[in-house]
């Protein structure tokens, strides 16, 4: 071990921070010396420079306006900004021990194959997928492209489809083979009747070339993945806490237009919905976007869509998704979503055809698209050589994460965003708030016990409607004036807004009046569009008083016990779209029982709430929305972070129906994306083909999911214009994967470590009784905390001592168990 200097310097207000790495690892301490030394150096100027910020963002908010438009919260917005309650000492300090941590010398990683090995025959029937094989000795070569785990089409070298009786142009269930092997041989079978195929129908496929490829997108990106050294190491990656990737079966599956997968690829999976196509239009997409007609046609032209403003268009094609993973991508929570009387406002298209093919209930819709997340894991499997082989994995613990990450993975967390969870909603009776009868402490205990055994480990308690957990914070504008009267239809009641006097002027909740249009980039526009079109709009609302507003309406006790419920399982507990009161609830529930598992996914908490949250040992993905705004937000929350505990950061990009994306800056910036770039973990990414579109972030945007790479290395652009901070935000970025998994480890019951945190260090002569040999790795953090660096097979701790604080180590053996603890240095 040795040791990392780092000293905080001021320079216009920017901290940077002078590191001399003398090896492989730092000297814990000087990340508290940092902070303590910085806050007695807090200059003047920095104190204008907080001024100076806070009175760019007291402009009401515009989306017209670059310096309003990204504003760290959406559900706080006022036309009178103040400081938030961080002080510039504190602010100074804090970022100060950020760029110390950034000193810390990284993981040492490695890399996992990109593409699966070819064997001359394979040696199971899952390995085939996506080669080119022939059947028999001297046999044309067939491209087989998996539609299931086993199952495949078999795809001539003139582009048709092996089935019973010859050839066909198109793939259908006709062209669906299973594989069997027997004594190493392969039959293909469809509906039990064996493939007779060149007079064979007992096969052994042998490597070949010449045939045609399926048509898929593109990934564009060439290098092997990054993976860790051991399973238990700290992890590299980028973190998306909030995204919608089954969202195609919200809203009844009406609304949503593509989907992530299809069992016969891109041309089926990428198409338009059928009310579009028909007429080259649609009133929903028009009230989004702006343009009265768009080019239907999906795959393979994408003329029109997918595009940042096109929220009815299908975002995250697992191939775009595969090239997020590929550029750095490591954990993805997916939020299971749902709006019931939304969904029900969107039943027919223009002929009276019903649109919607699922049930409205929000817990139906959660039951179906956690299905579906499965669903799309079995057919990336499949994609990538049998059971367990694919990159996409869903996990239910941090363990479980930190495994699937350090192998090269995907860890993806399955979570819930719905305005009724567990049909807890309510109604007004004489000004009274009445649960549903569904709704009781043991009807939450029962469905949290159902969608726990689904894999839910992360969870918000409202969307967009009051309901018996909680208030809202509301949505603002023509959006607000819609979603209010959607929350009438739900609750016999509009949200109560009160004029408030927040102590900090940026905690209340959206101020409620009325604009003439939606704007097609604020988030959650979808919601406002729908009520828009299909006839939430011209109800009287209440008169509300002056601005600023808060909702009377808070976390409830039913709300109350959830929260609890949610600790007792060590669930993460999303704070978003809560009402100010209910959110100030919530996390005094946290902070009386130190529960660290607080995650704000993608700013609809307010300012005041997020030096809680770290505090707590919590973690904030901030909405991505475009890359100016998000380098903005990024410097806000370095500022906020609490040297207690590892920083890193993520995005919630909120893609696929709810979110706008982000628009480009533009190809004749001064400082665009040049391409090929290099990304995380030393890969590199081109621009993107799919069919025949080539993405380019410059002028494209965030078009889809796979442009998030090209995002994130548009944020260095951006910092680096700025202060020359784009290594900085990167690597708070590439931290953000270790950053949630800590703060899961903590709600587990790890406590922190105790470098950080001296209080909670044991006494060096005690370690070696309390952690001893064949102990697994997650055992000596029950007994010890967290660890201070997790480098390849050794743990290290600090440890108080006679003559001060020393460091120890603990060397596990490669399957994780402890092999000796000895003292450093």
């Amino acid at each position: 071990m040795a040791p990392v200097t780092a000293a905080a310097l001021l320079v216009g207000g920017a901290v940077t921070a002078s590191v001399t790495s003398l090896g492989a690892g730092d000297r814990p301490g000087d990340l508290l010396a940092t902070y303590d030394r910085a806050a007695a150096e807090a200059s003047p100027r920095r104190a204008e420079q907080a001024a100076e910020d806070a009175a760019r963002e007291a402009r009401p908010h515009s989306h017209a306006d670059p310096d309003t438009k990204n504003a760290v919260s959406r559900a706080g917005e006022t036309a009178e900004r103040a400081q938030d309650p961080t002080s510039a000492q504190e602010k100074v300090a804090n970022a100060a021990a950020v760029a110390a941590g950034r000193g810390q010398a990284p993981p040492r990683l490695t890399t996992r194959p990109a593409a699966m090995p070819r064997a001359l025959h394979p040696a199971t029937r899952y390995a085939m997928a996506n080669g080119c094989y022939t059947l028999t000795v001297g046999g044309e070569p067939l491209f087989l492209k998996p539609t299931a785990l086993g199952s495949y089409l078999l795809y001539d070298a003139d582009r048709r489809f092996v089935v019973a009786d010859g050839k066909a142009d198109d793939p259908s269930g006709a062209a669906v083979w299973t594989a069997r092997r027997t004594d190493g041989r392969t039959r293909f079978l469809r509906e039990g009747e064996p493939l007779s195929f060149e007079g064979r129908s007992r096969f052994l496929p042998t490597r070949s070339s010449g045939c045609a490829r399926y048509p898929e997108s593109q990934v564009d990106v060439t290098g092997d993945p990054f993976a860790g050294t051991s399973a238990f190491q700290e992890v590299r990656g980028y973190v998306d806490a909030h995204t919608h990737g089954m969202a195609f079966e919200f809203l009844g599956g009406g609304a949503h237009c593509g989907k992530p997968w299809d069992r016969f690829g891109a041309p089926y999976a990428l198409v338009d919905c059928p009310d579009h196509s028909a007429t080259r239009t649609n009133p929903l997409e028009l009230a989004l976007s702006g343009e009265p007609t768009h080019d239907p046609v999906g795959w393979p032209t994408f003329a029109d869509w997918p595009a940042p403003e096109s929220l009815t268009h299908e975002g995250t094609y697992y191939k775009w998704m595969e090239r997020s993973w590929r550029g750095g991508l490591r954990l993805f929570t997916n939020l299971l979503v749902e709006n019931n009387q939304l969904c029900q406002l969107y039943p027919f298209g223009e002929d009276g055809t019903p649109l919607s093919k699922n049930s409205c209930d929000d817990m139906d819709s959660i039951r179906l698209q956690a299905k579906r997340m499965y669903q799309l894991q079995d057919y990336v499997d499949a994609q990538w050589g049998g059971p367990g082989k694919g990159w996409y994995r869903i996990v239910t613990s941090p363990w479980e994460a930190r495994r699937v990450i350090n192998d090269g993975k995907l860890a993806v967390v399955m979570g819930i965003e719905t305005s009724v969870p567990f049909g807890c909603t309510f109604k007004a009776v004489l000004g009274e708030d009445v649960p549903a009868a569904s709704c009781t402490k043991n009807s939450i205990d029962e469905q949290l016990d159902e969608v726990r055994a689904l894999g839910v480990r992360q969870m918000e308690l409202v969307n967009k409607f009051d309901n018996a957990l909680s208030g809202v914070a509301g949505d603002e504008g023509s959006t607000g004036a819609i979603v209010n009267n959607a929350n009438f239809l739900e609750t016999g009641s509009y949200w109560d807004m009160r004029h408030c006097d927040p102590a900090d002027p940026e905690a209340h909740d959206r101020n409620q009046y009325a604009v003439p249009e939606i704007d097609p980039q604020q988030q959650d526009a979808l919601f406002g569009a729908i009520g828009q079109v299909y006839g939430l709009t011209g109800n009287a609302l209440p008169l509300y008083p002056p601005p600023d507003h808060c909702n009377r309406r808070g976390l409830t006790d039913l709300g109350a016990h959830l929260v609890d419920r949610l600790a007792d399982e060590g669930m993460l507990v999303d704070p978003d779209h809560m009402s100010v009161e209910a959110r100030d609830s919530l996390l005094d529930l946290a902070e009386d029982r130190a529960y660290p598992g607080v995650i704000s996914s993608h700013s609809w908490s307010t300012p005041d709430a997020y030096p809680r949250i770290y505090d707590l040992g919590g973690f904030v993905a901030p909405y991505a929305g475009d890359s100016t705004g998000f380098v903005a937000k990024w410097r806000r929350h370095v500022e906020w972070a609490n040297p207690k505990y590892f920083f890193g950061i993520g995005y919630g990009a909120d893609m696929n129906g709810l979110g706008a994306q982000g628009d480009p800056r533009g190809a004749d910036v001064p400082n665009p994306v040049t391409y090929p770039f290099e990304g995380l973990g030393g890969v590199t990414i081109d621009r993107q083909r799919a069919g025949e579109r080539v993405y380019d972030i410059n002028v494209d945007g965030v078009a889809q999911y796979g442009l998030y790479p090209d995002w994130i290395e548009d944020l260095t652009k951006v910092a680096d214009a700025g202060n020359d901070d784009g290594a900085a935000i990167r690597e708070d970025m590439a931290r953000g994967a270790e950053a949630y998994l800590q703060t899961w480890e903590r709600a587990q019951g790890i406590a922190p470590d105790p470098c950080r945190n001296p209080d909670l260090q044991v006494r060096a002569g005690r370690m070696a009784d309390l952690v001893r040999p064949g102990m697994t790795s997650r055992a000596v953090m029950q007994t010890l905390g967290q660890p201070f660096l997790r480098r390849d097979l050794t743990y290290t701790y600090c440890a108080s001592a006679r003559r001060g604080e020393v460091r120890m180590a603990v060397d596990l053996t490669r399957s994780g168990r402890v092999d000796a603890v000895r003292r450093l240095g």
